[in-house]
């Protein structure tokens, strides 16, 4: 059985459903440019014995390796998934083959399921692009006056 670091290599080395989604009914983004990652996430549903399911989903990062390899095993996971379904899904459930989060990658897992949650909270017919900025654009957006850096110190876990 691999660890934890062989599989997200392995998730790495062949993302899924990576790209926007041009037809997408919902879109949702979380994350900030102030740390570095941002995540969004495009749903596109359909109905299934009465219940809206999700059909599709799609993502774009920037961000760290591990949130990439999140968000494509939370994305093959979220297939068939009723909308109330998907609300319930934890961080840990979206990590799926990956398995539980090393305690410093957990903000990734968190970032998915913002991404989410808040797509899951956006459920439009359909998204007029002139609204929804790219992903790129929402970084950019958001880096206003200078970077700082401040080193940390103390004890770090």
């Amino acid at each position: 059985m691999s660890n934890f670091e062989d599989k997200a290599r392995e998730a790495m080395a062949n993302p899924r459903n990576v790209g926007e989604m041009e037809d997408a009914d919902s879109v949702g983004t979380a994350g900030s440019a102030d740390c570095g990652d941002m995540l969004r996430m495009w749903l596109k549903f359909t109905e299934k014995d009465g219940k809206k399911v999700i059909d599709r989903a799609s993502f774009q990062s920037f961000g760290c390796q591990t949130a990439i390899a999140v968000a494509s095993m939370a994305t093959e996971l979220l297939k068939g998934k009723s909308v109330e379904d998907a609300r319930k899904l934890s961080p840990d459930d979206l990590t799926g083959d990956l398995g539980p989060l090393p305690p410093m990658k957990i903000h990734c897992g968190q970032l998915v399921e913002g991404a989410l949650h808040n797509a899951l909270g956006e459920n439009r017919e359909q998204q007029d692009e002139a609204t929804t900025p790219t992903l790129a654009q929402s970084i950019s957006s958001q880096q206003q006056g200078n970077i700082k850096i401040v080193p940390l110190e103390g004890d770090q876990e």
